[in-house]
């Protein structure tokens, strides 16, 4: 692999590399350059965040299940929310343990899902489990919505071609909403990728308190993306760097470091007129950066809603799993709520502990509908899912079976995160507010996945094995 050095001396601008901006892996990869939930989305590559969670074990028998039931507040406008009954009734992992017809994999060492065997679990959706009509018609709405991203990019998977949509597409467009399940079954096989064993997290849209205008309770400054903050796409220069980015800003000819969060909160920013809002709270503030989005509710009761525009290069670093790590907070107490009551409660070292995390956000104010997933369309509470594009078409639906009920059932993968990787991982979106804290907040499920593709997917992904196959035997 040729150095940082050898690769900038063959561009056009010479820039030192090393020791400058983070490389963001491919896994951070995705389509559009508009504002999302969370970090780590689009072409502009936001680092994913939501990762307090990071280095959670499954639940267990002593961890308790976050209340589905608790504030049963009105759901926030532009939020699009299930009705609460069962994604499907008895959904368990073993229910998708299933033999099938079975491809090794067609590109072995391909860091995508043609790099993994592929399993077909069933030419149809398999209804045995009991979708229930309104995961089902949510789960059509939120796939419509996709339909023109299907269409129009190149799926990084390598499972579908944009064609393959076609059909499904242009029938979500009429189909009865009553009747949704049959759509599913009628356009979609199930596949397998991997051993499907799936690991979901949870992330929502925080709502905190926030101002226009700064003063003593509103001093924590919102930062709009600085014009000077420059995305190098390293594949420009060399295939072995496709796929990565660094980010940083532009000095005498060389790109180095954009100032890390510790520096921007000491002033680095200040004087350029780059503050959007206030925050009351450093605390939530730090949060709702991890998420990517979210709402500032001002004093007068009016609504901020800022989305995601920019990150500053720095790697992130969890927490969460520090406190674990250190001894701070014992297994299963690294949740959201765990987190932020040792650092209220250890107001000195939590903040030397945020500040380790060096990656810091930037927003824009939004006035769309609900906050945008990775194509650049709303995502939808209880309904869509950020997934690893390399593995999991985006747009396609998903169907979970957890040892958690809330994440069990049908999603559609329309969100991306940076630490969102690999086969069989996902992060699903519960919206605004309290309930979608809670269960946010808390979510670490493992089970099982299958992923909805086209009818006949799988029979062209095995005709193509076979041609590979014979032409590598002549």
């Amino acid at each position: 692999m040729r150095s940082f050095a050898a690769l900038a001396a063959s561009s056009a601008l010479l820039f030192s590399l090393v020791g400058c901006a983070g490389i963001i892996p491919p896994a951070a990869q995705a389509s559009t350059g508009s504002a999302s939930t969370r970090a780590e989305r689009t072409n502009s590559d936001k680092p994913q965040e939501s990762e307090w969670v990071q280095g959670l074990e499954a639940p267990t028998a002593e961890q308790p299940v976050s209340d589905q039931n608790s504030a049963q507040e009105q759901v926030p406008a532009g939020i699009v929310a299930s009705s609460g009954a069962p994604r499907y009734s008895d959904l368990k992992p073993k229910d998708l343990l299933i033999d099938g017809d079975r491809i090794e994999p067609l590109n072995p060492g391909q860091e995508n899902a043609t790099g993994q065997a592929i399993t077909l679990i069933s030419d149809t959706v398999p209804f045995g489990y009991r979708l229930s009509a309104d995961d089902a018609r949510n789960a059509m709405l939120a796939f419509r919505t996709s339909c023109p991203s299907l269409l129009n990019r190149n799926d990084r998977s390598g499972l579908t071609q944009k064609q393959d949509w076609k059909g499904a597409c242009d029938s979500s467009k009429t189909w009865l909403e009553s009747d949704a399940r049959a759509f599913f079954s009628t356009h979609f096989e199930t596949l397998q990728i991997g051993d499907g064993k799936a690991f979901a997290t949870g992330y929502f849209e925080p709502e905190i308190a926030g101002s226009r205008s700064k003063s003593a309770d509103y001093n924590i400054p919102v930062y709009r993306r600085p014009a000077d903050l420059v995305e190098v796409d390293l594949g420009q220069f060399s295939d072995e760097w496709k796929g990565k980015r660094v980010r940083g800003r532009v000095e005498n000819g060389r790109l180095i470091r954009y100032a890390d969060r510790a520096a921007i909160e000491d002033g680095a920013l200040n004087g350029r007129g780059l503050e959007l809002a206030f925050a009351a709270d450093p605390i939530e503030f730090f949060f709702l950066q991890i998420q990517g989005s979210g709402r500032l509710i001002a004093p007068d009761g009016s609504i901020i809603r800022i989305g995601y525009d920019g990150q500053n290069g720095h790697d992130y670093l969890g927490i969460g799993r520090v406190l674990r790590d250190e001894g701070r907070l014992e297994p299963g107490q690294a949740d959201l709520e765990g987190i932020i009551r040792w650092l209220r409660a250890n107001p000195e070292e939590g903040r030397a502990l945020m500040r380790r995390n060096a990656s810091y956000i930037f927003f824009r104010e939004l006035s769309d509908a609900g906050p945008l997933g990775a194509l650049g369309w709303p995502v939808t509470a209880d309904n869509s899912v950020a997934v690893d594009p390399r593995y999991v078409t985006m747009g396609a639906p998903v169907i979970l079976a957890m040892d958690r009920e809330e994440p069990a059932g049908l999603w559609v993968a329309q969100d991306t995160g940076g630490a969102i990787k690999g086969p069989n991982r996902f992060d699903t979106f519960w919206g605004a507010g309290t309930r979608a804290r809670n269960i946010a907040g808390g979510m670490a499920a493992r089970g099982q996945s299958v992923i909805l593709v086209p009818q006949g997917t799988f029979a062209r992904l095995k005709n193509e094995a076979e041609q590979s196959r014979s032409a590598g035997n002549r």
